[in-house]
């Protein structure tokens, strides 16, 4: 399958010590969808709701390490994101919860305390609402462990949450096919998702959690390879009065359905993983 689209890039300035700041880890890690934009990410693609592929509240008891509590703390926020997109308000209720018992566990103070929980209830039914709870909730959770020396954990959350996000949506894409799917075209953009997720891990590769989770995706990263991208310069412009610079380049990409069916069981592996 071929696909082929136009993308703008702005940037406020092409210096090269401002390309250099990109690759800090802070810039690296808000380039990455968070678990509320990767649920937008399947819904927008004309995905269906199905609660079967979340992770089940009854595995909570199971995470007792940093690492697995950051993971499906991760996991659990994107599975609360979709379930909140989709107006499954007990749902929502029941991951927020869990999500509170997570962070709790992980030490994040106040991330979600019983305001938020309280908050989420009175405001059930107004969909807008409930996804600045979760942003909310989510960012705060990151700016506390990044401020408190801990940012292994907040990119470990980070990968749960995406990871989650491209199970759901590889299992979505079922037995209809690849051709002329939407939601396998948002598959396939994660690639480029999966490079800045490297380099967001290779910050901390001194980490011990952060180095059995890169060898854990290590299958992922070589079927991904398959993914062909390609990047091709169409036109640049810059508004004088703004100094912004808009990049418009045309990304084309090719995957089999092989290679897909490949990638569906990788990822579902990985998650499986994550989840036990």
């Amino acid at each position: 399958m071929n696909k082929e689209k136009e993308q703008e890039i702005e940037s406020f300035n092409l210096s090269e010590e401002v390309l250099d700041e990109i690759m800090t880890a802070k810039k690296i890690f808000y380039s990455l969808p968070s678990p509320l934009e990767t649920a937008m990410i399947i819904k927008t693609a004309g995905a269906e709701y199905n609660e079967e592929l979340l992770n089940s509240v009854d595995n909570v008891n199971n995470y007792t390490t940093n690492k697995s509590m950051a993971l499906n703390l991760g996991i659990y926020t994107t599975d609360m994101s979709y379930a909140s997109l989709f107006d499954q308000t007990q749902s929502t209720i029941s991951f927020m919860n869990i999500s509170k018992k997570l962070a709790d566990g992980l030490g994040i103070l106040d991330a979600i305390d019983d305001n938020t929980i309280e908050r989420l209830e009175e405001n059930i039914n107004n969909r807008e609402v409930i996804m600045d709870i979760i942003s909310e909730t989510f960012m705060s959770s990151s700016s506390y462990l990044k401020e408190n020396e801990r940012a292994p954990v907040a990119t470990i959350v980070l990968v749960g949450g995406w990871i989650e996000g491209l199970y759901i949506a590889t299992q979505l894409v079922g037995e209809g096919g690849i051709e002329n799917n939407k939601l396998v075209d948002r598959v396939v953009e994660q690639k480029l998702s999966f490079e800045i997720l490297e380099k967001l891990l290779s910050q901390y590769k001194y980490d011990e959690d952060i180095q059995s989770l890169t060898a854990q995706m290590q299958d992922l990263r070589n079927v991904l390879k398959k993914v062909e991208i390609t990047h091709t310069a169409n036109k640049t412009s810059k508004d004088n009065e703004t100094k912004v610079t808009t990049l418009k380049s045309k990304i084309s990409y090719q995957i089999t359905p092989e290679v897909f069916k490949e990638l569906t069981s990788v990822v579902e592996t990985l998650r499986s993983n994550f989840i036990l």
